[in-house]
């Protein structure tokens, strides 16, 4: 089926839709529905649910910068985007578990509001849009749920496996005189976002394919002297004008050269600023955002159009692992085992290189592969671009070189959405420990490696592909 014709039938669902005009991808809120559909299902089925139950989420609040009355670009927070679609800040929103009946509840706006934000818009304009049951004020949360005579409120609280921050809970005035239960919800609902549904999996194709075109502009403009912040923008630019994409997935990485082996470059501190020189390898890895879902495609080329002969050897070996795995990869099959599979190809391809000298098995017992690929092979993409549900209850992370960066070691499971991006780098920091460890230096062949310091690395990766 072709993209075209999969975005007309997602487009052709009745009802209210999220859509920014021109080519871009028009979701309905019924995607939205089946999400809560499917979370009502598992809570019912769940024997620590009891009748009567209700569903409470808080969304993200609208913020300024620091203490002033600047704002700050506001993005939905992700659990309440997932159940939801709402755009808006400073919502709640509520969830029957028994019936699936949905309620909104929007801020009261102040008359000002009408003067230097727009139009102030009635309940009943939010419950067309996001095709909820009912929309009331925030202020009225107590007394409408009260009204509901919920048995308990489930409410978000968890921990994010990937950042080790804590969800935030929803709270209001009066929520005293409710029963609450934050243990359940979470779990429940990370799993649903794990497995994507067919809506989804169109939103995941529309971002990735706008970001792979965007890349492709990028390196047919690399020029020799530009700043690697003009790429940046060029990528932001098509995805936003092409796209409609406002945000993008994460902090935008724009390594050329040595700053190629800094695997999160692109931070405050080292701001995409290098001049781009003959002769380098740009590793570019950038990927735009809309509505919410998030893309996560990385590129590395020459600079100048043309490999030298060790970076083609390197590029050519990475591509192995990536095809490899991709073959590989399918509904059961260990995420860790195809980490180790990238390892093994890696450990092969530097040998025949001749960076590396002995015993591809050996190598592998004193982890050396993770001199070169010290980050995970991938990790679960979808409203977050490091999604959720990696380490649930029963899969525990595996504290070995590598294999401790993966962001999942789960089981693969038919919907799921992972990134393969296998990558080798030159790392100065990690070389010379490991020349330093006899158990490792004596599998280097130092006088190779050394044409390879400064080289940078090369990541390869197949992101929003077809799921399990």
């Amino acid at each position: 089926m072709t993209d075209r014709v999969r975005r007309s039938n997602m487009a052709a669902s009745e009802g209210p839709s999220f859509w920014l005009g021109n080519e871009t991808l028009k979701v309905p809120a019924a995607l939205f529905a089946l999400n809560r559909t499917r979370l009502c299902e598992r809570l019912r089925s769940n024997k620590d649910v009891p009748k009567k139950s209700i569903v409470l989420l808080q969304g993200g609040e609208q913020t300024n910068r620091y203490c002033t009355d600047t704002g700050v670009l506001f993005r939905q927070e992700s659990y309440f985007h997932w159940t939801f679609g709402v755009t808006e800040a400073d919502c709640y929103g509520a969830v029957e578990v028994d019936s699936g009946n949905s309620i909104l509840f929007i801020p009261r706006l102040p008359d000002s509001y009408a003067v230097w934000m727009g139009k102030i818009q009635p309940p009943e304009f939010f419950r067309q849009k996001y095709a909820v049951n009912e929309v009331r004020y925030t202020d009225e949360i107590s007394s409408v749920l009260a009204s509901k005579n919920p048995s308990v409120l489930l409410t978000l609280r968890g921990v994010n496996t990937d950042s080790g921050s804590v969800t935030r809970e929803a709270s209001f005035e009066g929520i005293s005189q409710f029963v609450v239960n934050n243990a359940v919800l979470h779990p429940e609902i990370a799993e649903c976002r794990v497995i994507k549904t067919d809506m989804e999996l169109e939103v995941l194709r529309y971002t990735n394919k706008i970001s792979s075109e965007a890349h492709k502009e990028v390196m047919k403009a690399v020029k020799i002297g530009m700043k690697e912040y003009e790429l940046e923008s060029l990528f932001q630019h098509y995805c936003y004008k092409r796209g409609g994409m406002r945000h993008t997935s994460y902090t935008c990485i724009c390594g050329s050269g040595h700053n190629s082996s800094v695997l999160h470059y692109g931070h405050a501190g080292a701001p995409n600023e290098k001049t781009i020189e003959d002769g380098d390898l740009c590793l570019f890895d950038m990927g735009g955002e809309y509505y919410c879902y998030g893309s996560d495609i990385t590129c590395t080329f020459p600079a100048n159009g043309k490999f030298t002969p060790d970076q083609r050897a390197i590029y050519e070996a990475v591509l192995k692992s990536n095809r490899a795995v991709l073959s590989a990869v399918k509904p059961g099959v260990s995420w860790p085992d195809m980490h180790r599979l990238a390892d093994r190809i890696h450990l092969e391809e530097l040998t025949k290189i001749g960076i590396l000298r002995g015993n591809v098995d050996d190598m592998v017992k004193v982890h050396l592969g993770a001199l070169f690929m010290p980050h995970g092979l991938g990790h679960l993409l979808g409203i977050d671009v490091h999604d959720v549900g990696g380490y649930p209850e029963g899969v525990e992370r595996i504290d070995l070189p590598g294999l401790r960066s993966l962001r999942t070691a789960r089981l693969l499971v038919q919907g799921m959405v992972l990134t393969v991006e296998p990558g080798i780098y030159f790392i100065d920091h990690l070389l010379d420990q490991a020349l330093a460890d006899p158990a490792q230096a004596c599998f280097i062949n130092n006088e190779v490696l050394s044409r390879f310091r400064g080289f940078g690395g090369v990541t390869g990766s197949a992101k929003g592909d077809p799921p399990l």
